[in-house]
């Protein structure tokens, strides 16, 4: 590790939405002692079947607390209505300020094209504010960076206008457990909200360790597709025997508005003896 921890910074759109995605990856900075702080552009006020508001806002952040505190990350909610994210001068003006205080080495988030408005837009808001980190004049109150940070999305299955193409893919195996330990906290989504939506909510189970084993099931079904899916750029990373063997990863895609994810800057933020 250099001398200097990392800092990552995962700006999703709502609370789980960071951990979802990236909870392998952060898990992996935060046993190799680096900075890992996760955020909610919203305060997930609709995220709910039964429940909705200020007493819904309050659970989701206890859940975003509790996730975070699983690997030791702090876990934060702007307050913008869950559904009603939009990309305005004001929240471009907060992404600028989070990323200048935070100083990330490495910033993640959705992508533009995206089934939810919010994770659109909480995307574009993180785009808009790249490069302006560095301006002084902008939101002069807090220090500009000296340079861009690194600009990473998170993974998706849309097709249109162009599929996910990964840069980076990473072995998760070993922190399998955290991940599905981080999403346990969040009950109100993965054991009544998304079961619901989906029309699967009889199948949760009812006592606390058989849901945890069924999210389990699932989240090793996710990310055991996604290894499958990328397996030739897990080949390339740890050579044909290793990549051969992962069975559950995390795969990134570059952003061109942040700095260049190179293969030094490969190496230097994704290097963690996964």
């Amino acid at each position: 590790m250099s001398q200097e921890p990392l800092r990552l910074l995962i700006v999703g759109a709502h609370p789980d939405d960071a951990d979802y995605a990236a909870g392998g990856l952060a898990a992996l900075y935060r046993a190799a002692g680096h900075v890992v702080k996760l955020v909610s552009l919203t305060n997930g006020d609709v995220g709910h079947h039964m429940k909705t508001g200020r007493g819904l806002a309050e659970r989701r952040r206890q859940e975003a607390a509790a996730a975070g505190a699983v690997i030791g990350a702090s876990y934060d909610l702007l307050n913008n209505h869950d559904g009603e994210l939009m990309p305005t001068l004001e929240n471009r003006r907060h992404v600028i300020r989070l990323l200048r205080t935070v100083r990330p080495d490495l910033v993640l988030t959705h992508r533009p094209n995206d089934y939810h408005p919010d994770h659109r837009y909480c995307s574009m808001l993180v785009q808009d504010a790249a490069y302006m980190v560095t301006v002084p004049g902008v939101a002069p109150d807090t220090p500009h960076l000296a340079s861009n940070p690194v600009i990473a999305y998170l993974p998706d299955d849309f097709q249109k206008p162009y599929p996910f193409t990964p840069t980076v893919v990473i072995d998760v195996g070993k922190v399998i457990d955290r991940i599905v330990d981080m999403l346990h906290c969040h009950t109100s989504q993965f054991y009544e909200w998304l079961p619901y939506n989906s029309g699967i909510a009889d199948k949760v189970p009812a006592d606390d360790a058989g849901r945890r084993n069924w999210l389990a099931a699932q989240t090793q079904d996710r990310l055991r597709a996604r290894a499958l899916k990328h397996r030739e750029l897990l080949r390339q990373r740890y050579g044909r025997e290793r990549g051969d063997a992962v069975q559950y990863a995390e795969a990134f895609e570059a952003c061109e508005y942040g700095a260049p994810l190179n293969e030094a800057a490969v190496e230097r933020l994704f290097a963690l003896r996964e």
